[in-house]
């Protein structure tokens, strides 16, 4: 419902989810969702795709997380199958359809370009040996080591993505992504951010301490814990968070889409308990003293 508001209310953005969780989607329904929002914004339209990395959320739906995995591969087929073919006959482990005709199109052809975002090396390699655009988050040294998997993925499919993309090198956008608060001094952008990550990282946390309070104890391993969930000096520490002057943020995007190969850049500019005044300020400082000034690294 939002991207379709979004469609309406706008003619150039390039839009999509970041991400459908495919194991709490029917695949047969999506398509349709996919081909309509194609339509509605004119082929605008660049869907995200994941597995889901909450074992509570997913478990609220009734999917077991083990298997999340398995069941995100096999919707995904089945739903590139049904975009691509005018009638879908598809026969997996979780879903099968047989002889469905397929009366909505996509507007873009094949298919609309698909994104993968991922925080680990597993879901990366998948995305590289698809041909998925990418987006990853965490720490540098994290997001190093699933661009490095993506990288090494895509390479054996030749290094071309299934649908290119012409404003990135090789066709295929390369991402991470980063909270960004811009202010005219390192202190005023740190008492604007600080209580606004939070805010965030105690959002992000909410489902673990409602099963901790269930539980009554330790949840194990079974929890994969947000990267914005660390404390705020963690996390500017680590390069998932970015603050500071124009001068200040300019320079730590340009050192990690060094470090990081990035060609693609997703700044979350309003977060947590953040006001859209302080936001608004925030994005003037990027778009108009750091966007123009970034210095882009040498093509990978």
């Amino acid at each position: 419902m939002f991207l379709g508001a979004v469609a309406r209310a706008t003619k150039r953005i390039t839009m999509g989810p970041m991400v459908y969780l495919l194991p709490l989607y029917s695949p047969l329904r999506l398509i349709e969702e996919i081909c309509i929002l194609d339509h509605l914004s004119n082929g605008r339209l660049q869907p995200g795709v994941g597995r889901g990395v909450s074992p509570y959320e997913l478990n609220f739906h009734h999917v077991d997380a083990d298997k999340s995995r398995d069941i995100f591969v096999d919707a995904f087929d089945c739903i590139s199958e049904g975009l691509t073919h005018d009638r879908l006959t598809y026969s997996g482990p979780y879903f099968t359809y047989e002889d469905v005709p397929m009366a909505l199109r996509p507007l873009q052809q094949p298919h609309p370009p698909f994104w993968y975002g991922s925080s680990n090396t597993i879901g990366a390699t998948w995305a590289g040996e698809r041909g998925l655009h990418f987006v990853t988050n965490g720490g540098v040294t994290r997001a190093k080591e699933n661009i490095d998997a993506f990288r090494a993925a895509l390479a054996t499919r030749g290094g071309t993505a299934a649908v290119p993309l012409d404003a990135f090198d090789g066709g295929v956008a390369v991402g991470a992504s980063r909270h960004v608060y811009v202010a005219e001094t390192e202190a005023e952008a740190r008492r604007i951010a600080e209580p606004a990550h939070e805010h965030l990282a105690a959002n992000l946390t909410f489902l673990r301490r409602e099963a901790e309070r269930k539980s009554s104890g330790a949840l194990g391993n079974s929890y994969v814990a947000p990267p914005s969930a660390a404390g705020f000096d963690n996390a500017i520490a680590d390069g998932s968070t970015i603050i500071g002057t124009p001068d200040q943020v300019r320079a730590e995007i340009e050192r990690q889409a060094e470090t990081l190969g990035l060609n693609y850049f997703v700044g979350y500019h309003m977060f947590g308990s953040m006001s859209l005044a302080d936001a608004m300020r925030s994005l003037r400082l990027f778009t108009t003293e750091v966007m123009p000034k970034v210095r882009t690294p040498a093509p990978i």
